[in-house]
């Protein structure tokens, strides 16, 4: 991997890929609470001091440490001064000198200077710079993605039945596992008997199966709590609809940090992942249960009958409250159109199919998490 830029394993990677790549990283990893005062931007790198060890003749010495930011530290950094997010992001693509004295401007303010920042970085492995992968608060208390990912297999490894990972992804903002059961399935011909899968042909009045099965994600760097969230998946043609209004989330807050280079506890550590592995166990005692399958496919077979008569006008006004983009739009029409169910149904079939061909991993999971909500606005457009 490149050190000047983080890119994760991107879509549809396998577990065994997502954990050796989290292992990797894991010695990498530098958590540092500095004072504002102490990061100073220069040619839209951070320089961050007192956080890379170099040996003199007398002893070991912390110097300032160079880090590449990712979009998600601009990000950070925006925030916590308040510079506007969309000029910052013009500087850095055609004025690097007039990023760095807007952002040094603000961080050695007499307003800002003594704030303590959390920088989370990954230190380089050949020498150059390495990666600012957030600018957080010193209250953020990260649950790293190895430990959420570990802890996560551990309860539904000590509830479930048989289940198979469905895909994994892994972003700079976001991890995501998928858990589908192998045993709790149910039929749902209201939703499925007129709609062909896009990508295969195959047609849901053959095969209406719909498996129980749910997301894990969590952020590392502040773009979300760790969140477990019931996923049901269409077996024709593998769409996911997720139920966010039944997601179970633990936000990432705790005590203030102490300054200076952080070394999680491994008390620390073991509580978090305890909290992970018990809400796991639980989504699964929850989740991939045939009762709550049930009426769920019940809930959303009586809001998907509503007929579309005119689908680029409904599919506009869908995307349009959604914020979804003109590319996401477009291939939202071209989904509902290839799926051959013109009602709001097919409108939710067309968001979670098309979310599928998204190579943005968090836009992906964006679309399909608002999919029940298209529907819903396709009903009463």
């Amino acid at each position: 991997m490149d050190d000047r830029q983080y890119a994760g394993v991107g879509r549809n990677a396998t577990l065994e890929n997502l954990v050796a790549l989290l292992q990797a990283e894991r010695p990498r990893q530098l958590d540092v609470v500095a004072p504002a005062s102490a990061i100073t931007a220069h040619g839209g790198d951070l320089l961050v001091a007192g956080t890379e060890p170099v040996l003199r003749p007398d002893g070991v010495e912390l110097t300032a440490g160079t880090y590449v930011p990712t979009a998600v530290a601009d990000e950070g950094l925006a925030d916590k001064l308040q510079i506007p997010l969309p000029y910052l992001r013009r500087l850095r693509q055609e004025n690097l000198a007039l990023y760095d004295a807007n952002v040094n401007g603000w961080l050695h303010h007499p307003s800002q200077q003594d704030r303590p920042l959390l920088v989370r970085a990954l230190r380089s492995q050949t020498g150059g710079p390495g990666i600012a992968r957030a600018i957080l608060s010193d209250r953020y208390r990260p649950v790293d993605n190895l430990d959420v990912l570990l802890a996560a297999l551990d309860g539904v490894h000590q509830a479930a039945g048989p289940v198979s990972v469905d895909g994994c992804d892994l972003t700079d903002r976001r991890m995501y596992l998928r858990i589908r059961s192998d045993v709790v399935s149910q039929a749902a011909p209201a939703l499925l008997r007129d709609y062909t899968s896009p990508f295969t042909g195959a047609r849901g009045a053959d095969n209406p199966i719909v498996w129980a099965g749910f997301a894990v994600s969590n952020s590392e760097t502040g773009c979300g709590a760790f969140t477990i969230t019931p996923r049901l998946v269409v077996e024709i043609c593998r769409n996911g609809m997720t139920m966010t209004r039944d997601a179970v989330r633990s936000v990432h807050l705790g005590g203030r940090l102490d300054d200076g280079v952080i070394q999680w506890s491994s008390d620390t550590q073991r509580k978090a992942t305890e909290l992970v592995t018990a809400k796991a166990r639980d989504a699964v005692a929850t989740f991939l249960n045939p009762a709550y399958l049930h009426r769920t496919l019940a809930t959303l077979e009586r809001a998907a009958g509503t007929p579309i008569d005119d689908p680029a006008a409904t599919i506009t006004h869908v995307c349009s409250q959604l914020h979804f983009t003109a590319d996401e739009q477009t291939r939202i029409l071209a989904h509902f159109i290839r799926g051959g169910d013109l009602s709001s149904g097919g409108v939710l079939h067309a968001v979670t199919s098309a979310a599928q061909t998204l190579p943005d991993a968090d836009r992906a999971h964006g679309l399909e998490s608002h999919a029940l909500r298209a529907m819903q606005l396709a009903a009463t457009a």
